[in-house]
């Protein structure tokens, strides 16, 4: 408005000097534009956020996290609709400012597109200009995300920690690079841990994704672990393997979605520590955080209308591994602050990162746990171990070079695979013959082909002191564990000396190339594991420093 003010006045009376040469550097500034770049700019009320504006009606940092999200996934759209001719005049030209108001898939969380429809967050042309004019693209669910529900299984993560058997669409370095700016936010962070995979699941590193914003540790899917087990002994057990990780947590929840088992804990630790913060849902792929969101949102919605509110757009739960691809804000508190679902953080040694899409649902329990014990009963004859070698599935084979006439080995894992024991001398043939046909996954014999096989082989050589326990768990990262009993007691021979063997146990076990395996304290499952489960004497200060678990 100033120029046309001033040019009012020019022609009628002379100007004074100070207002004249004013009057030329404002026409030589609109006469030249400096050529300006592509500009992902957010709302005017989201840059007086950013700028320290303030009022309850201030967008929270959660907005502004989600913002920063959307304007990337914007810009990304624009650089790749663009043809190379378009890109070279974008350098001499006024470019276009792209909003970062990108619609999401309340689903998944992916970008609302019309062009691929085999892509994630595709909708019709139609439905999205519908949804557009009277303002409801947030209740839109993209086509990918319905066939998710509907039990098809699509992959759309590829690279380091994807998953094979489907068209790859975003890398998993990219959905790490979406969870980057969690360590920037002030935030309160629920880390998700599955039981069944708890050293495969844990994520070690977790403050490079979260900085030092407070955790809330929940580990999932205790219904699954075997009938009679203490969860008084396996939350000590799990509180004692996160302070070996010196992971500085508040508290730690033994929780089921299933059954809602501990989930009113968590809702009430998280309205202790939230204080007007965002809580964000982390944790890897596929370990149950949508599953764990509606749950929270079923138990909150009874107290709460405006989680009741939020349960009607509930993110998808599928057994595909990242079926969320992008920041999904939730409105579930009164109070202030949103809740967010978060992209798994996708881990390449677990089994599930080189497991045809098909198979995955095949790793995934779906009942309770039922260790498989090898021997299977005391007739088997003493030392018939040695020498022999156990397949699970076509995924894990171990060899049993030298253990006790009286040892035991116990296999939890899905019941889907099944569990058999060879010589080792005709162990390679057994494979090579039944890959595909009895050791699954991989299914069928096209699958076999492409497979690479169990390329990696680890000598563990475990000693043990105390015969009246477990020595130690061998668990496979995205699979399950297994057992080690030096001394079954059915097995036991009562007038055999131990004191004078040696307390000394050697396998080798084989996995596919990137999968790890964890030698650990056993976990304290079944009415057993109360038995010989020992708790450990803690000084002052330890009581002072660690986190209380909860159930």
């Amino acid at each position: 408005m100033a120029p046309k003010i001033l040019s009012a006045f020019i022609s009628p009376l002379p100007l004074p000097r100070h207002l004249t040469n004013l009057h030329s550097r404002v026409l030589t500034a609109r006469k030249s534009p400096p050529p300006r770049p592509i500009l992902c700019k957010s709302p005017p009320e989201l840059a007086e956020s950013e700028s320290g504006g303030t009022g309850a009606a201030s967008p929270t940092r959660g907005d502004n996290f989600l913002h920063r999200q959307r304007s990337v996934e914007a810009a990304k759209l624009v650089m790749k609709e663009m043809k190379p001719k378009d890109a070279k005049k974008m350098k001499r030209e006024k470019l276009p400012k792209v909003s970062s108001a990108v619609a999401s898939c309340y689903g998944c969380g992916a970008p609302l597109q019309t062009s691929e429809m085999d892509a994630p967050g595709y909708i019709d042309p139609d439905t999205y200009q519908l949804k557009k004019k009277h303002h409801q693209l947030r209740t839109v669910l993209c086509r990918r995300c319905r066939l998710l529900s509907h039990g098809h299984m699509i992959t759309a993560v590829g690279g380091n920690g994807g998953y094979s058997g489907g068209k790859q669409f975003v890398t998993a370095e990219e959905l790490r690079d979406k969870l980057s700016h969690l360590r920037h936010e002030k935030a309160l962070i629920v880390k998700l841990v599955d039981i069944v995979d708890f050293n495969g699941s844990f994520l070690s590193r977790v403050r490079d994704l979260v900085g030092a914003n407070p955790i809330i540790l929940v580990v999932t899917k205790v219904d699954l672990l075997p009938r009679g087990s203490d969860l008084n002994c396996i939350g000590d057990w799990v509180v004692e393997a996160t302070t070996k990780r010196k992971l500085n947590v508040l508290s730690v929840h033994l929780t089921s979605s299933k059954s809602l088992i501990g989930i009113a804990g968590v809702i009430l630790e998280i309205q202790k520590e939230k204080k007007g913060r965002d809580v964000y849902i982390l944790g890897s792929a596929n370990v149950g955080k949508s599953a764990f969101i509606s749950a929270l949102l079923r138990l909150m919605a009874e107290k709460d209308p405006i989680a009741a509110a939020a349960t009607r757009y509930k993110p998808v739960e599928s057994a595909v591994p990242g079926t969320t691809l992008g920041p999904i804000q939730i409105e579930a508190f009164l109070g202030g602050g949103k809740l967010f679902d978060t992209p798994g953080v996708h881990l390449h040694h677990r089994q599930a990162a080189i497991v045809h899409a098909e198979d995955l649902p095949s790793l995934a329990p779906q009942n309770r746990l039922r260790g498989q014990t090898f021997p299977v009963t005391s007739s088997v004859e003493p030392s018939s171990l040695n020498g022999f070698s156990v397949f699970w599935g076509g995924l894990v084979r171990i060899d049993i070079l030298k253990v006790l006439p009286e040892t035991n080995l116990t296999f939890y894992g899905p019941r889907g695979l099944q569990i058999h024991m060879v010589p080792t001398a005709k162990a390679d043939r057994f494979y090579q013959e039944n890959l595909g046909l009895l050791l699954t996954p991989p299914t069928g014999k096209d699958r076999a082909c492409n497979w690479k096989g169990l390329e990696t082989e680890h000598q563990l050589l475990i000693k043990f002191e105390d015969i009246d326990r477990p020595a130690c768990d061998v668990a496979i990262s995205g699979l399950g564990w297994i057992c080690v009993e030096p001394v079954k007691k059915s097995l036991a021979n009562p007038e055999l000396a131990f004191q004078e063997t040696p307390k000394e146990l050697h396998f080798s076990v084989h996995v596919p190339r990137p999968v790890e395996i964890f030698v650990r304290p056993p976990m304290p499952v079944g009415k057993a594991g109360g038995e010989w489960y020992q708790y450990r004497d803690l000084t002052e200060k330890e009581e002072e420093v660690r986190p209380k678990w909860n159930f």
